[in-house]
């Protein structure tokens, strides 16, 4: 069964960092695409990074050039380290793997960015 585990979050005043972690129970390159994701209260998940297996990324407009988002194959461990934090930035993250027609899910990781 395949496991993500994110680490990372927690309690950060605005522009401050945090750097995430998800670790991966099976080998991230089959893994054609990762990427992190969060989901603010009462809104919808939004993707904030992804990667892919050869290492080209994509960033939401709201976090281009505060986030940045790297991939550790030979450890199974994805990241995202994120400065520069906004109140808006507050939201439960969560790792994703794309592998074929599968997607995998890690439980997710609470980043709260005080004012």
């Amino acid at each position: 069964q395949v496991q993500l585990v994110e680490s990372g979050g927690g309690l950060v005043q605005a522009g401050g960092s945090l750097r995430l972690s998800c670790a991966a129970s099976i080998t991230i390159f089959s893994c054609a695409t990762m990427g992190w994701h969060r989901q603010a209260p009462g809104k919808q998940r939004e993707l904030v990074a992804a990667i892919s297996s050869l290492g080209s990324t994509n960033y939401e407009d709201s976090v281009k050039g505060r986030f940045t988002i790297s991939r550790d194959n030979a450890n199974n461990t994805m990241y995202l380290q994120m400065n520069s934090l906004k109140p808006e930035d507050t939201a439960v993250y969560y790792c994703n793997c794309a592998s074929g027609f599968f997607q995998y899910w890690g439980q997710g990781t609470q980043v709260t960015v005080s004012s």
